[in-house]
């Protein structure tokens, strides 16, 4: 690892280690977070998505029996004196789950955020800034990546559906999950430590450890239950705030004192790097480690789309678990990990994956002068999935779920992945 870059993360890991602050730099508080936050207002179980919309993706599944491992093992150092967890089951070896640095709440989640509108947000985001969109039916929200990087969870309610936030810098993953189960809305924290470097959350309620990458419990109570999964993807925000001028974005005034804007693993995502604290199954060398692929998982099949092919083909329409999607790219977005400055990273684009059948026909989608057209209506669409000319404008396609990796971390969890591209 570069040694820029080492000094960096044990910089994070000293400023994460810091503890909540007023905006207006008062009294610092020093006691970790601990014990349940209240539900928000009107919390309860729904399956309301964008549209009305109900369909499942493959990468929800449902609660499984886990096959628990070894009560005997004893559970990651200093685990006991920290979590309340039941550490006598566990569906992964602990030997796998390493400390991160930070404590638990070490990086503290945002339970209570604050929104801004998108002309107040426009005084501190760059038109190429990455941030997290998230939309249920007509409520639509940017989360900068400039906030999340210091945070990685905000448990949030949209549009009535308590959903969870989350963003992994090491694995470069930005995953929304319906944080309902089994009746209950959970609310999520930090709990300092990574399985195959990526973030392992816990509960508040029964405190079990849950794996960012698949929205499973691994550790506690809940262990084998699994999050629903709910679209969500990265793009600029120039495109956030031309598509939903009335869109709501998360406030820098978030109760704790960070350098939002600041990237404090620049140049970690240089293909050549190696994942920091990796300690998994050997990459499949398919794709370099740190690759970046979008990835859909779809009745059982998942399919990795490397950022390379999309940006050289634009558009590609694929069949993923029996079911016709589209994957679009297009330029524009900043990486949120390569400059010290969040939105002054490499363009590295945005991409993102629909269900292309409308009203009952399959689209065929191509980019073509420009611009990204169905040959069937010739309509107009933008790299969200809107139809904004032609026949067509006005319509929608129905988001699939699709996720942003680095190679290793998405291979670690599926290596049996389908790399488009590759002996197709």
């Amino acid at each position: 690892m570069k040694p820029f870059l080492f000094f960096s993360i044990l910089v994070l890991l000293i400023t994460a280690c810091g503890t909540a602050a007023t905006e207006d730099a008062g009294p610092v508080d020093t006691t970790p977070a601990s014990g349940s936050i209240s539900k928000p207002p009107g919390a309860t179980p729904t399956d309301k998505l964008e549209g009305g919309s109900t369909r499942e993706s493959g990468a929800s599944r449902p609660p499984v029996t886990p096959t628990l491992l070894s009560p005997d093992e004893p559970p990651p150092l200093g685990a006991e004196r920290e979590f309340r967890t039941d550490f006598s089951k566990h569906s992964v070896p602990y030997s796998e789950i390493l400390s991160g640095g930070p404590p638990k709440d070490g990086i503290p989640a945002i339970d209570n955020p604050a929104f801004v509108s998108v002309a107040e947000a426009d005084a501190w985001l760059k038109p190429q800034e990455p941030v997290i969109f998230f939309r249920v039916e007509d409520d639509a929200r940017a989360y900068p990546i400039q906030i999340l990087i210091w945070h990685e969870i905000v448990n949030d309610e949209v549009n009535g559906v308590p959903v969870i936030i989350t963003f992994c810098p090491l694995c470069n993953t930005a995953i929304a999950f319906e944080r309902t189960v089994n009746g209950q809305v959970l609310d999520f924290g930090t709990t300092g430590r990574l399985r195959f470097s990526n973030l392992i959350m816990y509960d508040r309620q029964t405190e079990s450890w849950w794996q960012q990458a698949t929205g499973e419990a691994i550790v506690g109570e809940l262990t084998g239950t699994r999050l629903k999964f709910l679209p969500a993807s990265i793009i600029s925000w120039e495109e956030f705030k031309t598509t939903y001028p009335d869109g709501k974005v998360l406030s820098r005034e978030t109760g704790y004192s960070r350098p939002y804007g600041q990237n404090p693993y620049a140049g970690y995502d240089d293909i050549n790097q190696r994942p920091f604290l990796y300690r998994g199954p050997e990459t499949p060398d398919k794709l370099p480690p740190m690759a970046r692929v979008l990835t859909v998982d779809l009745n059982g099949e998942a399919v990795a789309y490397p950022y390379q092919a999309l940006e050289e083909q634009r558009v590609v329409n694929d069949t993923v678990g029996g079911q016709p999607i589209v994957v679009l790219w297009q330029p524009g977005t900043a990486s949120p990990l390569d400059s010290a400055v969040v939105g002054a990273g490499r363009d590295v684009g945005t991409a993102d994956a629909f269900f292309r059948t409308l009203d009952g026909q399959v689209l065929t989608f191509v980019f073509r002068d420009g611009r990204i057209l169905d040959e069937e209506t010739s309509s107009e669409w933008t790299v969200l999935g809107e139809a904004v000319d032609g026949p067509l404008a006005g319509k929608r396609l129905e988001r699939a779920v699709a996720i942003n990796h680095f190679w290793f971390s998405w291979a670690a969890f599926r290596p049996e992945t389908r790399v488009y591209g590759l002996g197709e």
